[in-house]
C-alpha cells in the first residue's frame, strides 16, 4: 500500500469532515468537490471528478442539516477515489471501470458514517456541561479546550468512517474485479448512464413544489434552448 497516498486521502478527509457541519462549512465536504481534491492530489484528477460528479447527483437531496444525518457521502467520495486511482495503478483495468466498481462497492460502508456521526454528536454533547462548568468557574482556556475536543470527535468520526470505507473496499473490490472484470468493463459505459438517472429520479422525487417535475424539466429545456441560441 502507498501510504503517502493514504495519509494524503486522510488529510483530505478530514477536511471535508469538518467542513459538514462542525467547521468552515465551505462545502469542499460536497462530492464534487472532495472526490476531484482527492483525485488531483493522489495524480488522477479525472478519476475523482466522475466519482464526485456521479454521487452528487445520487446525495444532492440528502443534506447533512440540524438533526438529519445522512450516509456519509462527503468520506464515500474520498474513500472510493482513493480505491479507483490505487486499483486503476494496480491492475491496470480502465479508469471508468475502476470507478464504477469502486464506487458499487464503496457506498453500502457510508452508512457507518451515521454511527460514528451520532457518536461525535453525543460525546459532544457531554462537553456541553463541562463547558457550563468551566464558564461558572470563569476558565477560559478549559472552553477552549472542550471546543477542541468537539472537533476532533468529528475529525476522528470522519477517518473512522474512511477507514471502513477503505478497508471494506479493499477486501472486496479485488474479488469483484477477479470474478467480474469481463463483464465490468464491457457495463461501466452503462453504469455510468445509470448513476445520472437514479440522480436525477431522486432529485425529482424530493421536489415538495406543486408541479415540481415540470418546472425542472423546462428549466432544463429552456437552459439548453438558450446554449443553442448562443
Amino acid at each position: 500500500m502507498d501510504f503517502s497516498a493514504l495519509g494524503i486521502t486522510a488529510l483530505v478527509a478530514v477536511l471535508c469532515g469538518l467542513d459538514r457541519t462542525a467547521a468552515g462549512q465551505f462545502m469542499i465536504c460536497r462530492p464534487i468537490i472532495a472526490a476531484p481534491l482527492t483525485g488531483l492530489l493522489l495524480g488522477e484528477a479525472k478519476i475523482g471528478l466522475q466519482i464526485g460528479a456521479m454521487l452528487e447527483l445520487l446525495w444532492l437531496g440528502r443534506l447533512p442539516v440540524g438533526a438529519a444525518i445522512p450516509p456519509d457521502d462527503s468520506q464515500v467520495a474520498v474513500g472510493c477515489t482513493f480505491l479507483a486511482v490505487m486499483g486503476h495503478a494496480q491492475t491496470g483495468l480502465p479508469p471508468q471501470a475502476l470507478a464504477a466498481a469502486s464506487l458499487l462497492i464503496g457506498m453500502p460502508f457510508g452508512k457507518a458514517g451515521q454511527l460514528f456521526d451520532r457518536l461525535a454528536r453525543l460525546l459532544n454533547a457531554r462537553l456541553l456541561n463541562r463547558a457550563e462548568l468551566a464558564l461558572d468557574s470563569s476558565q477560559p482556556k478549559q472552553l477552549e479546550k472542550l471546543h477542541l475536543y468537539g472537533l476532533w470527535h468529528f475529525a476522528a468520526a470522519s477517518l473512522a468512517t474512511l477507514a471502513v470505507v477503505i478497508c471494506g473496499g479493499m477486501v472486496c473490490l479485488p474479488l469483484f474485479c477477479k470474478y467480474m472484470e469481463a463483464s465490468l468493463v464491457a457495463a461501466a459505459p452503462w453504469l455510468w448512464l445509470l448513476f445520472p438517472l437514479v440522480g436525477i429520479g431522486s432529485l425529482l422525487s424530493g421536489l415538495k413544489v406543486p408541479r415540481g417535475a415540470f418546472l425542472f424539466v423546462g428549466s432544463f429545456v429552456i437552459g439548453l434552448f438558450v446554449l443553442v441560441l448562443r
